[in-house]
């Protein structure tokens, strides 16, 4: 499934941890190595509380969005069923949230939007990462542990 939702325009970086890209006419890191590793930290920790696989694309997604993320969701390795992919695209002002199957059952529609709208509010007062952190924060508390993973008490 796929979400969209009109967002205030930020600066793009890349969903890669190792190294910040810049900024293709200032040159500029696009975020701090503590951003970085925050972003790496919330993706690492969503995947491994829910069993699912998060990723993140930051850019630009062209037009149609819906379908360049459904394209990136596809080709993000692993299982897509059991992904999760945020799609950021801050100078189109568009988020998009592409679950696959498996994931979908576990995080619905309305999850996304929530999670959307969290993150959206936080983007639009300046706070990029802290958004995308929450926003997996909560699809990952919808999406809950995975049966197998659950500790008997």
């Amino acid at each position: 499934m796929t979400r969209a939702l009109e967002v205030e325009s930020h600066d793009t970086a890349t969903s890669e941890t190792g190294s910040a890209r810049t900024d293709e006419d200032g040159g500029e890191q696009l975020f701090s190595y503590r951003e970085l590793a925050r972003l790496d930290e919330a993706l690492t920790m969503s995947s491994r509380e829910t069993g699912l696989r998060f990723t993140l694309y930051l850019g630009d997604l062209g037009k149609p969005s819906r379908a360049r993320a459904e394209e990136l969701h596809a080709m993000s390795g692993g299982h897509p069923t059991e992904s999760v992919l945020i799609a950021v695209s801050p100078g189109q002002r568009v988020v998009e949230v592409v679950t696959g199957a498996a994931a979908a059952r576990r995080i619905p529609d309305r999850a996304c939007a929530l999670a959307v709208l969290s993150m959206t509010g936080s983007f639009a007062a300046g706070d990029l990462v802290g958004g995308i952190v929450n926003g997996l924060r909560q699809l990952s508390d919808q999406a809950g542990h995975p049966s197998g993973l659950r500790r008997s008490h």
